[in-house]
């Protein structure tokens, strides 16, 4: 599928891109329908004519066609917008496949942390990297986000991904990514959490293999990495 918009740059944006073209061809015939015969019937029936237009309840079955065939297939497109977009929320929400790594993002106003896994490849040991406002991600492999919100309402949002996922208070949220190319994208947060909305920002590196091992070996000394 031809890109229109910003990079895509995991997996799954693609499918994704796909879901919202889907809609917005459907949306727009539908629009270019409706308005075409709203013009035409403002044309046919405006003041300077001597054609009244007649007056209808809609009962008769002659006239009822004319509201049952639209909402048939105004109905057929829903299910074609439905089937797109629960094939693609099943595997972006739903089925998770098998992690190469986990990584814990916490939102608080205004910032975020991030937790990822040191030489042993596993969370919450004495050789985990903290970071803020700055995520590293190796390029290709299958991640797992646990998110966290530490005070109000978060969302942890990256374009780029087409990832968006709200993090509520006293939950754990899982997901997963994985990303297709190297480059910094940005992560924002899209839900209003306060004043200081507007600059919870931060950056997802995506690196290679090689630079991501030397990333982990640079920093596992010192975990607290800010």
């Amino acid at each position: 599928m031809g890109n229109f918009s910003i990079e895509q740059a995991s997996t799954f944006a693609d499918d994704i891109d796909l879901v919202i073209l889907v809609i917005t061809i459907i949306v727009g015939i539908w629009w270019v329908a409706t308005e075409s015969l709203f013009l035409g019937f403002i044309l046919k029936f405006r003041e300077s004519k001597v054609e009244r237009a007649m007056y209808i309840t809609g009962e008769k079955k002659e006239h009822m066609k004319w509201i049952n065939l639209p909402h048939g297939l105004v109905l057929a497109c829903d299910v074609i917008v439905i089937v797109f977009a629960v094939r693609v929320w099943y595997n972006v929400k739903q089925d998770l496949p098998e992690p190469d790594r986990v990584v814990r993002i916490t939102g608080q106003q205004w910032t975020w942390s991030f937790q990822h896994p040191g030489p042993d490849n596993r969370l919450d040991t004495e050789d985990d990297i903290r970071t803020v406002d700055d995520l590293y991600i190796e390029l290709g492999k299958t991640y797992h986000f646990e998110l966290v919100a530490k005070d109000v309402m978060h969302s942890f949002s990256v374009p780029a991904f087409r990832l968006k996922q709200d993090l509520v208070p006293g939950r754990t949220i899982k997901g997963w990514f994985q990303t297709t190319m190297t480059g910094d994208f940005d992560l924002q947060c899209a839900e209003m959490c306060g004043i200081g909305h507007g600059i919870m920002a931060a950056k997802v590196h995506v690196i290679d293999s090689p630079d991501y091992a030397k990333w982990v070996a640079d920093n596992s000394e010192h975990p607290e990495h800010p």
